[in-house]
């Protein structure tokens, strides 16, 4: 049973699909990312239980980044919520960094160049490039996807790509009434 073997990688698709182990590309690693989501939050709609489990799938699956989490709407600002990497950043207020950026405009923002983004917030100073993908829950942006990089230029469109439709899986597949 997939929920059963999911953590061992050993679901029925094979090994291949869950080992990071081999050079892939970045729309195969985007690929796997987002299968792997779909996967483990199967038949589950905790918020947190299923943040928490595609931060750590993206973390595992995506390269050359630093930082990987999620930013929830709370009474009207960015809280921190589940994340891999270095201590963040625990509230951000709408329309201030990339993130509140997102929320504003309520639009991916893919940043080439943090250090030339007006208003940036440095939680960690080694972030160069990211990328940032709204949630929405009943007509509005009620989260963030947020991803840094230490390299520059690291976000594509196919990030955003596989990146906007994992957000949409969120979407229906969390209950985002807390």
């Amino acid at each position: 049973m997939l929920e059963n073997n999911i953590g061992t990688g050993m679901s029925g698709w094979g090994n291949q699909l869950f080992e990071n182990s081999e050079t892939i590309d970045t729309k195969e690693q985007c690929r796997r990312a987002l299968l792997r989501t779909k996967a483990i939050t199967a038949g589950e709609d905790d918020l947190i239980a299923n943040l928490s489990n595609t931060s750590a799938t993206l973390w595992q699956f995506l390269e050359r980044i630093s930082w990987c989490g999620f930013y929830l709407m709370r009474n009207g600002e960015l809280v921190l919520g589940p994340f891999q990497g270095k201590p963040a950043c625990r509230r951000i207020a709408v329309g201030k960094g990339v993130c509140g950026a997102a929320v504003q405009e309520d639009k991916t923002q893919i940043v080439a160049n943090v250090l030339e983004f007006p208003g940036h917030i440095a939680c960690d100073s080694a972030s160069r490039s990211e990328i940032v993908v709204p949630i929405h829950h009943n007509g509005r942006v009620i989260a963030v996807l947020d991803i840094d990089s230490a390299e520059f230029d690291r976000f594509t469109e196919i990030e955003k790509e596989y990146l906007e439709e994992l957000c949409q899986h969120l979407e229906s597949q969390c209950s985002w009434d807390i």
